[in-house]
């Protein structure tokens, strides 16, 4: 079990380095979205590529940050039901959801997924639309978006595992976030005794 929790702690860190960096996919679409507003309003100029590397860009951050968002646990979940059971129980369900739906779930698309990228790539099939772009990078998405899901989700399987094995805690727990006026609060305590710490060794030299 160790070695697994070891693999998991490295799915983790790999999902939240992806889940870092895939918001600026998010800034980029929309950057793009509005320069070419611009452009077709200004100039009367646009162009399809424009249009399709926004739901490229769209597509990227939404599969590709799937894993992550199973991380924090923010993906939508009906708890009617479950949200009143014991926490062992509740545990039990995510466990059962991850063996029966979301590994066979990934496992199909991936399946599927990976040979309909390769055709594509291997064809150089482009946009049916007139200055339309490559379809291959948008389609190696769908594999990489749904391998990352599934290496998470077998890292929450781990975790789950470990959990009711009393060998960490609760997984699902929230993490206290800080908030803003908390963040200000610890920000100028630092500098107050990063100031005093010079002054202490400013009086010491003199």
């Amino acid at each position: 079990m160790q070695a697994l929790l070891k693999f998991s702690r490295g799915v983790d860190w790999l999902s939240t380095q992806i889940g870092k960096y895939v918001i600026w996919l998010i800034l980029a679409s929309t950057l793009i979205s509005a320069v070419n507003a611009i452009v077709r309003k200004a100039f009367n100029i646009s162009s399809n590529a424009f249009l399709e590397v926004q739901w490229y860009l769209f597509a990227a951050s939404f599969l590709l940050a799937a894993g992550y968002t199973l991380l924090q646990n923010e993906h939508v979940k009906v708890d009617v039901i479950s949200g009143r059971l014991s926490k062992r129980k509740q545990i039990l369900i995510d466990i059962f959801g991850f063996i029966v739906f979301l590994t066979p779930m990934c496992l199909a698309v991936l399946w599927y997924g990976i040979p309909f990228f390769y055709r594509a790539f291997v064809s150089g099939e482009m946009s049916n639309n007139a200055g339309g772009l490559l379809r291959w990078p948008v389609y190696l998405m769908m594999p990489l978006g749904f391998g990352l899901l599934l290496l998470q989700g077998w890292s929450e399987l781990i975790k789950r595992i470990a959990f009711l094995q009393g060998l960490i805690e609760d997984p699902t727990a929230k993490k206290a976030e800080k908030t803003a006026e908390e963040e200000l609060a610890d920000s100028i305590r630092r500098l107050s005794e990063a100031a005093k710490n010079t002054g202490n060794t400013a009086d010491k030299a003199a």
